[in-house]
């Protein structure tokens, strides 16, 4: 053997070369070497082709494999941020909208600018009671009039089907609660929701219960169906979608509270406000989320017109938003710091709040929700109903009732009506907001009037539902 061939070597723990025995660092990264295991010459051999095919792949990594994972994972977030808030990948269907067809009510307050009035309205009431009926209970919601019947919830837990001619007793289905939802009837079936926790859609012929959805808590929301699907909230804190016909559920967003607002769709997009203070708008049929917009306190069930929504807060504020907008990234996270860094003069200004066209402050309590007509939006602030250009944003006039407005007004024609916490109804005209008549009622009215071919119904906590021409 050769000298060469007898040379002994140690393998580097660090570097894994090979440096000839008898040296103390290696040569190649100066590590110290262990003196009691070393390799044969042809082992060394080995070691260092070894080492050259791991540099060989590591400089393939550096050149080809890093760029390429680089790429996928820029990929992946621009395809998810595409995806989720843009429509490229999953377009609207904007032809879906829960807007009444001709004979249905389909949605509280009839249409999407929830003006509460269907029908021919050439002849208008002119306050005198045609006929009344009595339930066992409290009357809280607003009724619906489809074919000729009232359909009305009462919580002697009964909803009610009744003549709208003369207020005869159809036929009554019993919840196992309150029925403090507004029912809504679309192709034939009437759905109300219960404080007992479930969703009820049943027949509105014959009264029969065609199935039932159960929640986790009362279902205070009116719903509104679209395109086969029927959509509500609870007090579960959840939006749902359910299959019109058989009740099986389609999707569900959960919000951060109690949903007693009633949805809108149109668009294809669902509207809804939610008791923490924000108004959602979501994809009508897979639940995906578009926009959040955070009003102060509690925001109420939404009016919508062309695609601007208009909703009102708790805290008094009426609002206009862009109901095509959708949130930027992380915005609610991100604003409150980028909002510092702007005071402290080290960022640009942030921009505003997405969606919003314009908001104004009304009075110090809204417990009511708008209602549009002829570019004038009405809504209950504190006792009064306040009427507001939608041009100029200017409140037209206010008219005073004798207590709180928890009612969401009805407009039809020249009158807008509107129920109050005095127990009265009124009719206003909507030029001057003039007083054209009154109704007193036995106790409070909270649900919104219904006016359908010249007569309007309403319900009042005196257990009584009013028909009036």
């Amino acid at each position: 053997m050769t000298g060469a061939e007898n040379q002994r070597y140690c393998v580097c723990s660090t570097c894994r070369r090979t440096t000839p025995a008898g040296k103390q660092y290696c040569q190649y990264c100066w590590t110290r070497l262990s003196a009691y295991s070393t390799i044969s010459a042809a082992e060394a051999v080995e070691v260092e082709k070894r080492w050259a095919r791991r540099e060989k792949l590591k400089k393939l990594w550096r050149r080809v494999g890093i760029p390429a994972v680089s790429l996928i994972i820029v990929g992946s977030i621009t395809l998810t941020m595409l995806y989720k808030y843009t429509d490229i990948f999953d377009p609207l269907v904007t032809s879906v909208t829960s807007n009444s067809a001709a004979g249905q009510w389909s949605m509280i307050r009839g249409d999407l600018a929830r003006t509460g009035a269907a029908g021919s309205n050439a002849t208008l009431p002119r306050g005198q009671v045609l006929w009344t009926f009595k339930a066992g209970a409290p009357i809280q919601g607003s009724p619906a009039v489809v074919g000729g019947t009232v359909y009305i919830g009462s919580e002697d837990h009964h909803l009610y089907a009744l003549d709208a001619a003369t207020g005869s007793q159809k036929w009554a289905f019993e919840a196992g609660s309150f029925v403090d939802s507004s029912p809504v009837v679309a192709n034939g079936i009437v759905y109300v929701g219960s404080n007992d926790g479930f969703f009820y859609a049943i027949d509105a012929n014959t009264g029969k219960k065609l199935w039932s959805f159960k929640t986790f808590f009362a279902v205070l929301s009116s719903a509104a169906v679209a395109d086969g699907i029927v959509y509500f909230g609870a007090d579960d804190y959840y939006i749902y979608a359910l299959d019109a016909k058989t009740g099986h559920k389609i999707w569900s967003f959960r919000t951060g509270s109690q949903v007693r607002g009633s949805p809108v769709v149109s668009n294809g997009i669902v509207y809804v406000g939610s008791d923490d203070a924000n108004l959602y708008a979501l994809g009508a049929k897979d639940g995906k989320f578009r926009l959040h917009f955070k009003a102060g306190l509690e925001a109420f069930s939404p009016a919508v017109v062309d695609s601007t929504v208009y909703f009102s807060s708790f805290d008094g504020y009426l609002f206009a938003i862009d109901g095509k907008a959708r949130n930027w990234p992380f915005e609610y996270d991100i604003k409150p710091i980028w909002l510092q860094m702007w005071a402290m003069h080290i960022a640009p200004k942030p921009p505003g709040l997405s969606g919003l066209l314009w908001g104004m402050w009304l009075g110090s309590v809204v417990n009511s929700a708008p209602a549009v007509s002829h570019n004038t939006l009405y809504v209950g602030v504190d006792n009064n109903l306040d009427a507001v250009d939608l041009s100029s944003r200017a409140v037209l006039w206010s008219f005073k009732t004798g207590d709180d407005v928890f009612s969401s007004p009805a407009a039809a024609g020249d009158t807008v009506y509107i129920g109050s916490n005095d127990g009265k109804i009124y009719a206003v005209d909507t030029a001057t907001g003039s007083e054209r008549w009154h109704l007193q009622t036995g106790d409070k009215i909270s649900g919104s009037p219904t006016l359908v071919d010249g007569t309007l119904y309403v319900g009042s906590c005196d257990g009584k539902l009013y028909a009036i021409r």
